[in-house]
């Protein structure tokens, strides 16, 4: 690993670690969910109505991520992406309508790792639309919309490179006293 690798790795754990612990929680199941699919639900849920979230985000994502990943546009013209943002907005308004996801930095960090970094273009727009839906409520709507930062929206270009860091679930390691 190279020196920029190593900083660009630390530089995102240090981000995650200023996510609150719901969203930390959120961005770290939502991957296991991506990658393990309803196995996710035995690791994750504490009751039966997060078991229950857990297994529809589970259907949602299998039917919807490797056909979102096949087709993020290589080009920024509308034309290029209007299926691809449906499906976008879709899955987004799932994953802010949890209430888990309190930050465009939070959802940004999950997406960059669910898609992969070409999706960055699409991420401040889709966001918006997502929060601005009326399944999401006025307070949570204020709270996500003014979360996004003006550098997001502005930006001249975007980075397509991928995210070098990937949290992922730890297990409890139980206390002994010596």
């Amino acid at each position: 690993m190279t020196y920029r690798q190593s900083f660009r790795m630390i530089s995102e754990m240090k981000e995650f670690a200023t996510f609150t612990a719901a969203e930390q929680r959120y961005i770290r199941r939502s991957l296991d969910v991506a990658s393990s699919g309803t196995d996710a639900a035995e690791r994750w849920s504490r009751h039966d109505a997060e078991r229950a979230n857990i297994l529809d985000q589970a259907k949602l994502y299998r039917g919807t991520l490797s056909a979102l990943r096949e087709v993020i546009p290589d080009d920024i013209e509308i034309n290029a992406a209007s299926s691809f943002i449906v499906q976008l907005l879709h899955l987004t308004a799932h994953d802010l309508g949890e209430g888990k996801l309190s930050t465009f930095a939070a959802y940004r960090f999950l997406y960059e790792r669910l898609l992969s970094g070409t999706v960055r273009p699409w991420l401040a727009s889709t966001f918006m639309s997502a929060a601005a839906m009326p399944h999401v409520s006025p307070s949570q709507r204020r709270v996500l919309l003014r979360s996004v930062e003006e550098n997001d929206v502005l930006a001249a270009g975007w980075s397509s490179r991928d995210a070098a860091f990937t949290p992922e679930w730890v297990d409890k390691v139980p206390v002994t006293v010596s």
